[in-house]
């Protein structure tokens, strides 16, 4: 289990998620992201959801093989907890607690969004699993990358080339677009912590979006005063 009241101290890192549908750029941003962190000469580590750490990858191979969906919404939404409690306690707080950024691909917004606004999972539900594996553990910054239904599964079609859909990018256009309105959902309902980016442009364009993004909320006298 995450620990609960999570403190941000003086030497803490800052943690960053990135959100979106299927084919909205996140893999790509955060190497990009990572990159200009690393010339910053800011300590940072990359992750993902579901995976992560060596319990949660496990769990990443049962969920997009389609096992989770086969045991039901409530079933899948375990798998992910699982998942999440095991790389929250061995990569995220560990990496922020020695002053690193952690730059994740998914986080519990992704939860809300497939399980909760799609599968129907009962709020109260995810709000327990929430407590359980996160505590009070939040994201400082959430960038939603928004990009119309149709060019993210082009995208994602170009990037899986022959290979086989997963588990999410095989359901129907429907279902994507009911994802990519839960985002936006999201992104108004909490807008201090979340940024909706349209990721429809070249990498490097969005790249400077992302960048200016983070600029703005970790290193401008008012954020660094608040941080």
């Amino acid at each position: 289990m995450a620990e609960a009241g999570v403190q941000r101290g003086p030497g803490r890192g800052r943690f960053v998620t990135f959100e979106g549908g299927e084919g909205a750029g996140k893999s790509t941003q955060i190497k990009m992201l990572a990159k200009r962190l690393e010339a910053a000469g800011v300590r940072h580590v990359t992750t993902r959801e579901p995976g992560g750490s060596t319990g949660a990858e496990i769990m990443r191979h049962l969920v997009l093989s389609g096992m989770g969906k086969l045991l039901g919404a409530e079933a899948e939404t375990l798998l992910f907890a699982a998942a999440r409690d095991d790389h929250v306690r061995n990569v995220i707080l560990p990496a922020l607690d020695q002053g690193r950024w952690v730059l994740c691909d998914r986080f519990f917004d992704s939860t809300r969004a497939y399980q909760g606004s799609l599968g129907k999972v009962a709020p109260d539900v995810l709000n327990a699993m929430q407590r359980v594996t996160i505590g009070d553990l939040k994201p400082d910054l959430t960038i939603i990358l928004d990009v119309p239904v149709e060019v993210g599964m082009q995208r994602a079609a170009v990037r899986r080339g022959s290979g086989i859909a997963d588990r999410f990018e095989s359901e129907d256009i429907k279902f994507h677009h009911g994802l990519r309105e839960a985002y936006r959902k999201i992104a108004a309902e909490d807008p201090e912590r979340c940024v909706l980016i349209d990721a429809t442009a070249d990498p490097d364009r969005v790249a400077d979006a992302v960048w200016d993004t983070v600029r703005v909320h970790f290193f401008t006298p008012a954020a660094v005063g608040q941080l």
